[in-house]
């Protein structure tokens, strides 16, 4: 994709994210452009949650700025908001009852009347996401019948269908075995350049990610750096992420050692 079709969807600057008045990350900065796929990593206990849920206000920052397509996130609501950004945190559903059709259908929440009715664009809104997700088969099973795999790929059809030009995604790999994580990195990055949709997501799958997404946020306690994983690698980004006496990385392969 040419970059003069992209537009910056989320920029974050000079963000601090925690908790009251405790910090956990500072000096945020990035822009995120329609059609990324973008991975937020980092050592556990740094903040990506956190950050996640500071992106979509569902806790305030501490200090910084958080535009959304050019507007503060401040002065946007929760209707406003709901029509710019979906999002799948983790932990258990509470309508693992519902069918699968039925979940997918609360992804059109923000736009149905007050007695839910779906029209005709929130049913093909729908089909498109099952379409996508590949979810054909299950629509009429009841979540509590599905894997894990299975659930997360529905928990990101309903996101989709709410039709956001933002999604942000919770550890959506957690509990999966490598087949399946691969399987759903490589669905997130056919969604972001089919749809030219931004998907930003948290992740340990470090490795993976290198691998598949344009960009990567590498939170740290004070300097998180940002950008396509090859310039980060270039930099050195990566080296310092783990204790050198344990883990060491290797540029050469993109991936981490065992040191022994």
């Amino acid at each position: 994709m040419s970059s003069d079709t992209q537009h910056i969807t989320i920029s974050a600057k000079d963000l601090s994210i925690g908790y009251k008045n405790v910090s956990v990350a500072n000096a945020i900065n990035f822009d995120s452009l329609s059609g990324e796929l973008i991975g937020i990593v980092g050592i556990n206990g740094i903040g990506k949650s956190t950050l996640l849920r500071t992106l979509a206000k569902i806790q305030p920052s501490l200090s910084g700025s958080i535009s959304i397509e050019g507007k503060s996130l401040d002065t946007l609501d929760a209707s406003a908001l709901a029509s710019k950004i979906s999002v799948v945190l983790t932990g258990s559903i509470a309508s693992k009852y519902l069918t699968v059709q039925e979940l997918i259908a609360l992804g059109r929440q923000p736009y149905t009347n007050w007695i839910g009715t779906l029209t005709e664009q929130d049913k093909s809104k729908i089909t498109e996401a099952i379409q996508m997700l590949q979810l054909e088969d299950l629509v009429h099973k009841k979540c509590y019948e599905l894997s894990d795999g299975q659930l997360q790929r529905v928990m990101i059809a309903r996101a989709l269908a709410q039709d956001t030009s933002i999604i942000l995604l919770d550890e959506p790999t957690t509990h999966l075995d490598l087949y399946h994580k691969v399987q759903i990195l490589k669905l997130l990055k056919s969604i972001t350049q089919e749809t030219k949709k931004t998907i930003l997501f948290t992740s340990h799958e470090i490795e993976i990610v290198i691998q598949l997404c344009d960009k990567m946020l590498l939170l740290k306690e004070t300097d998180s750096p940002f950008g396509k994983p090859s310039e980060l690698i270039k930099e050195g980004a990566f080296n310092t992420l783990f204790p050198t006496d344990t883990v060491s990385f290797d540029a050469n392969t993109g991936t981490f050692r065992i040191q022994k």
